[in-house]
């Protein structure tokens, strides 16, 4: 069973920055892709930074710029660093791995449970 379990979130002034952290936990045998989503009310969820297990890193073009991701492999952890932050940052947001818990099984895809980011004007 695996689990992923963020931190990090509050609330923040425009400007701001604020790093938000996650770690898998559980049986874990390898971690592809990390990556971090948010949902703000009323839209739908969207990917903000993805990272693969090379460290090669994707972003959305709302956060580039302003945002870097980060994993430490050797924890099983992924970061987001969000600096200048803006009120439309406002979301929960989620992490999500695909995980593969022993050597013979596929990558499954695992969620958080989300961390509120809250950005005051």
């Amino acid at each position: 069973q695996v689990q992923l379990v963020e931190s990090g979130g509050g609330l923040v002034q425009a400007g701001g920055s604020l790093r938000l952290s996650c770690v898998a936990s559980g049986t874990i045998y390898s971690i592809n892709n990390m990556a971090w989503y948010r949902q703000a009310p009323v839209k739908q969820r969207e990917l903000v930074a993805v990272i693969s297990n090379g460290d090669k890193t994707n972003y959305a073009d709302s956060v580039k710029g302003r945002v870097t991701i980060s994993r430490d492999n050797a924890k099983n952890t992924v970061y987001l660093q969000m600096n200048r932050m803006k009120p439309e940052d406002t979301a929960v947001y989620y992490c999500n791995a695909a995980i593969r818990s022993k050597f013979f099984s596929p990558f499954s895809t695992y969620w958080g449970q989300g961390t509120q980011v809250t950005v005051s004007s």
